[in-house]
């Protein structure tokens, strides 16, 4: 009984307050209740309105009629504290899975202070926000990710309690752009990559007195085949060879290497790689099934290649249907349990 009055609620909620990065408050969309301050404050005034009925004391009348006035205006206040406020969400963030996915929104008061602005989502709160009137101010709500993929929250608390605690006005925001969860990186053990391409051909040239080779020292993350074993035997000095210096043969991470293996143990093992050869700046490519990534260095291919791997075989949050936290509930719903098999080689 309890789910089914909670689930009109939270389908009324929706209708209400439809999915959008940018919400204004005002007297369609703002709720507001006494807090449990406010109802112990109520009770104590009606007790104070019979006492002064019981004795005829006209103080008592007074003060009790006093605190009421003070109890209206507090209630008028709080409304208007959050009324004509404007937030809009003007960035995502991005991050790996358990770490918290900062959320980026702006604040603007159009008409009058905000005081004592309350955000919240799951766990995590911000509070004591001010917003000058006339200004604006970013404030950066950062939400808890469990799993890989999209982060969509479903609604972000937005609530006042000034100026005394007495009321609370609340109201959400319930945002359209999703953060980026990337997969947990995990060791990768060492594997061979099936692309065939430059590297596959080096493969068969010998190293030794190869003239189009460029010698360079080792970095992490290089494949343990490419080193020049003879000469560390000699030398001690752990060397690797490319062939044609920088159009040499790059080195793939590729999931169809990992046979066996679990989908998303898969994707922790080349999120793992896609590190090792960022940091090593070394050159690298991605090969997904149905995308992939040429190979590149810098910040901005990590980047790509670490959102690929985040959001492979995940379908985007829609108004309607979101997959919260980047988790595949509703997919597997569908799917009647297929996900749970599907992951395996």
């Amino acid at each position: 009984m309890l789910k089914a009055i909670r689930n009109r609620w939270q389908r009324w909620v929706n209708r209400r307050i439809p999915r959008s990065d940018q919400r204004a408050f005002g007297q369609r969309n703002i709720f507001i209740l006494p807090t449990g301050a406010g109802v112990v404050f109520a009770i104590l005034l009606l007790i104070m309105l019979i006492t002064g009925i019981n004795y005829q004391n006209s103080l008592i009348y007074l003060l009790t009629f006093l605190l009421g006035a003070i109890v209206v205006a507090a209630m008028h206040q709080t409304h208007r504290n959050l009324s004509g406020l404007e937030l809009t969400l003007i960035q995502a963030g991005e991050g790996f899975a358990g770490d918290m996915i900062p959320f980026r929104l702006r604040a603007v008061s159009p008409r009058h202070d905000t005081l004592a602005l309350s955000l919240s989502c799951d766990d995590t709160v911000l509070d004591q926000q001010h917003i000058p009137s006339g200004q604006q101010a970013d404030l950066n709500l950062a939400i808890p990710s469990y799993r890989r993929g999209y982060l969509q929250p479903d609604r972000i608390l937005v609530e006042t309690r000034f100026p005394f605690g007495l009321f609370k006005a609340w109201s959400w925001l319930r945002p359209v752009t999703s953060g980026i969860v990337y997969p947990n990186p995990l060791a990768a053990p060492e594997v061979f990559s099936t692309v065939q391409d430059g590297e596959e051909q080096s493969k068969s040239r010998s190293i030794d007195g190869n003239d189009h080779a460029d010698i360079r020292p080792w970095r992490e993350g290089d494949m343990s085949q490419r080193v020049q074993w003879k000469r560390y035997a000699r030398t001690g000095e752990m060397v690797i060879a490319d062939w044609e210096g920088e159009q040499g043969s790059p080195h793939w991470l590729d999931y169809e290497a990992f046979a066996g293996v679990d989908r998303e143990l898969r994707l922790g093992y080349l999120a793992h790689q896609v590190i090792g050869r960022s940091r090593s700046n070394s050159r690298f490519g991605l090969n997904l099934p149905g995308q992939v990534i040429e190979p590149d260095t810098g910040a901005a291919h990590t980047n790509r290649c670490l959102r690929a791997l985040a959001v492979f075989g995940l379908e985007q949050p829609r108004e309607g249907g979101p997959l919260p936290y980047g988790t595949r509930a509703g997919e597997s719903t569908r799917s009647g349990g297929r996900a749970g098999t599907e992951g395996v080689a």
